[in-house]
C-alpha cells in the first residue's frame, strides 16, 4: 500500500533559467520590486501553507507508516508497526544484526544494502562491492 500525498511544485528562486550563476535551490525573495515577493503569476511558485498535507498523511512514508531511525539493536524495542531506516554509522557487522532483528519483527528496512570487502586484486580506487540483503 502507498499513500498519496498532495503533488507540489519546485521551488526554485527567480531567473533560474536565464542566468548560469543562479543555483536550482530556494531562497525567500527579499527585493523591494522583486516580482516572485508580490506573487506574480509568471514568476512561479512559492512555498506557502496552502502546499501542506493533512495531519494524518505528514511525515509519513510513502508506505504509509513512520519512519524510524535506528542507530542499534535497543532502538527496535517495542516497535510495531513503523519502517525502519538503519544509520549510516552503523557498521556491516551491526547492520546485519539489525536486519535480522527487523524481520522477526516483521519491520520493513529501507536500505538493507550491505558493503561488502573487495578483495586487493579486484580492488578499484575507492569502490566497494554493495549487496542487497534478502
Amino acid at each position: 500500500m502507498s499513500l498519496q500525498k498532495k503533488k507540489k511544485p519546485t521551488f526554485n528562486v527567480m531567473n533560474l533559467g536565464f542566468f548560469k550563476s543562479v543555483k536550482a535551490r530556494w531562497r525567500k525573495p527579499r527585493g523591494v520590486d522583486n516580482k516572485k515577493r508580490i506573487r506574480k503569476k509568471f514568476a512561479g511558485a512559492a512555498p506557502r501553507v496552502g502546499y501542506r498535507n493533512p495531519p494524518s498523511l505528514r511525515y509519513l512514508h510513502p508506505l504509509g507508516k513512520l519512519e524510524i531511525l535506528v542507530n542499534n539493536l535497543s532502538d527496535l524495542d517495542g516497535v510495531t508497526n513503523k519502517v525502519v531506516r538503519v544509520a549510516a554509522a552503523v557498521g556491516n557487522k551491526k547492520k546485519l544484526q539489525i536486519i535480522e532483528k527487523a524481520k522477526q519483527l516483521k519491520l520493513d528496512v529501507l536500505n538493507p544494502a550491505v558493503k561488502q570487502k573487495v578483495s586487493k586484486e579486484n580492488k578499484v580506487k575507492g569502490s566497494a562491492q554493495v549487496t542487497k540483503v534478502k
